[in-house]
């Protein structure tokens, strides 16, 4: 896909992360509608590949978007886990740190004045969270657990045609998308919303 996002940079296929282009695009296109009704929590940034999309969008409308994510990384990131990166990994404190590139590529891209960073696990941060919602992200943990905490903790606070957004939502139970796809179920079950639309593993659906 050609860069067609005004400040997007020019090297964001290098930007650590897991998004294709056309799952950024359609995360792009959700925050601009959904940033006009509140603000955008992004869970789980890691060095911030996604959050630059969401941030772009919100910055073209003056709106926020807040960068959920403890970054000491998810289950699959820490050593001798599949998707473990030691260039991330901080051996003084003997754990993952994402925050320190995080906040480099948040600064590179001019969006220091948009983006909330929100250094937290999701339990915490949710207990006195008052702001509705514009869009809701979840891109977590993949375990069961982390993933329902994400969506009961959040998903209550997304406004009527607000964006609901889950990555790695995969039909396929032998790809790494079984917790994604059983919140995702739990969402269209709920009749709470509909499903806009899907782009690679990324499901968008909108809150009745």
């Amino acid at each position: 896909m050609s860069n067609t996002i005004a400040g997007l940079p020019a090297d964001i296929d290098q930007i650590k992360g897991f998004l294709s282009a056309a799952e950024g695009q359609a995360l792009y296109d959700s925050a601009r509608q959904a940033s006009a009704l509140g603000p955008v929590l992004e869970i789980g940034s890691y060095c911030g590949k996604s959050t630059l999309y969401l941030g772009l969008a919100c910055r073209e409308l003056g709106g926020t978007v807040f960068a959920l994510d403890h970054h000491r990384g998810s289950e699959e990131h820490q050593e001798g886990e599949f998707f473990h990166d030691p260039d991330l990994f901080d051996s003084a404190e003997g754990q993952m740190d994402t925050f320190r590139e995080f906040r480099r590529n948040i600064r590179n891209a001019g969006l220091d004045d948009t983006v909330v960073p929100v250094v937290s696990d999701s339990l915490t941060a949710s207990r006195h969270w008052q702001s509705p919602l514009g869009m809701l992200f979840i891109d977590g943990g993949h375990s069961l657990d982390a993933a329902l905490t994400d969506y009961r903790c959040w998903s209550g606070h997304i406004c009527r045609g607000g964006i609901l957004a889950i990555h790695d939502v995969y039909h396929d139970p032998h790809k790494d998308g079984q917790a994604p796809w059983g919140i995702y179920q739990m969402a269209m079950a709920s009749g709470l919303y509909e499903k806009v639309q899907q782009v690679d593993s990324l499901a968008v659906l909108r809150r009745l």
